[in-house]
């Protein structure tokens, strides 16, 4: 059925949605009406088919700009999964063999212990080298050169396989030197020639000069006087030292409203994309599709990596190659879990996006905003429009 219904601020919610995802309907509108969603879009799409495709509320802080159809936003950590994907894909051609070491493939790699670092520990958090130490240039996030030749000559944190540490930002500069080594082709190149491409999807990785599209700025998160402070936020405040500051703050002053944020390739970080186009990344994953074979994407959802304590984010985590698993966190602070489907395999972004896929239920779902929530992984209002998801599956 057809949607169009008028929220709170004056704001409406369009789109379509199967009469049997009404709760997953409703869920997106309690957004609005008590969770202060500002803009949003959500896409549910089952056995390829989209049952729900939604959008509403205000690209603008200011909720002046309505959100539309088109519109697209930053999703952050969701670009991890469109960055391992890459890689994912060169496996399965047999150009990129998950047990060859990153140097193999990158000589410059080599060094410091780095040359024990193999391909899957690249893609599982596992590789030790989660953040630079020394301060990044102003800029410097946009300039994948100096950010690949930073990361050559780091010192490790720990020794490649010993510990996993979330590799918030790095992750895409090392898989995304990977995937240009063997490629020939830069990362966000590759993802629009072998992926984005020929699914036609509205999902970029360093945005063309060409494109411009509707952006939906990010509208920072705010901590209120009852915020909870998890281990991770409370590490930013308390030690500039710890990985987590050196994570998450050591970014050359990035800022991922800014042009030049939009047109670099931060293939850990920098995606631009809708829900929509989050959904249809995974449909063929879930589907049968020819993106990936059925062996390569079982062998990607496996567990790979997990930890009690991951020593970035200071929490449990669990991880495939490349993808983030169901994370339930249960007892932690808001923002510590991200509770997907038993088989399923995708990846928050921060402030609370996600795109993911189940192949267990055929299920592809994405689902984007513009005003962050706090903590690292999913806030109410995300695990409230899966947590409807299934149940309308039963």
């Amino acid at each position: 059925m057809n949607i169009e219904r008028s929220v709170s601020h004056g704001a409406r919610i369009e789109g379509i949605c199967d009469e049997r995802f009404a709760p997953v309907l409703d869920a997106f509108t309690e957004n609005f009406e008590r969770r202060d969603e500002v803009g949003a879009s959500l896409c549910v799409n089952i056995d390829g088919q989209t049952t729900v495709d939604l959008w509403g509320g205000y690209r603008d802080i200011d909720r002046q700009q309505p959100w539309n159809r088109e519109t697209v936003g930053i999703v952050y950590s969701c670009t991890k999964a469109a960055t391992a994907l890459c890689a994912q894909r060169l496996v399965d051609q047999g150009l990129l063999d998950l047990d060859r070491t990153v140097a193999h493939y990158w000589p410059d790699f080599a060094g410091d212990g780095r040359e024990a670092a193999i391909v899957r520990m690249a893609l599982n958090h596992t590789l030790g080298l989660p953040a630079v130490r020394e301060p990044v240039k102003k800029g410097g996030f946009y300039d994948p050169d100096y950010m690949i030749a930073r990361l050559a000559d780091e010192v490790l944190f720990w020794q490649p396989g010993e510990k996993v540490g979330y590799h918030m930002f790095t992750f895409g500069w090392i898989i995304g030197e990977l995937v240009r080594r063997v490629s020939g082709k830069s990362l966000g190149r590759y993802f629009q020639d072998e992926i984005a491409g020929p699914l036609e999807l509205d999902f970029w990785i360093g945005l063309p000069p060409d494109r411009k599209p509707e952006i939906a700025p990010i509208i920072p998160f705010k901590p209120g006087p009852d915020t909870e402070l998890t281990s991770f936020m409370k590490a930013l405040i308390g030690n500039r030292d710890s990985t987590s500051f050196l994570a998450y703050l050591n970014t050359g002053r990035f800022n991922a409203n800014s042009p030049d944020a939009h047109a670099a390739e931060i293939g850990a970080a920098g995606g631009i994309a809708n829900a929509r186009a989050l959904a249809a990344m995974y449909a063929p994953l879930v589907n049968g599709g020819s993106l990936l074979s059925t062996e390569r994407i079982t062998d990607m959802a496996r567990l790979s990596s997990e930890t009690h304590n991951d020593e970035t984010l200071l929490i449990p985590t669990r991880f495939g190659q490349g993808f983030m698993l169901s994370m339930d966190n249960h007892g932690l602070p808001e923002g510590s879990s991200a509770i997907i489907g038993p088989n399923a395999f995708g990846h928050v972004g921060m402030g609370g996006s996600i795109g993911f896929g189940d192949p267990e239920n055929r299920l592809a779902f994405g689902y984007t905003m513009n005003r962050l929530g706090g903590g690292i992984l999913l806030n109410e209002r995300g695990q409230s429009l899966i947590d409807a998801a299934y149940r309308c599956l039963g």
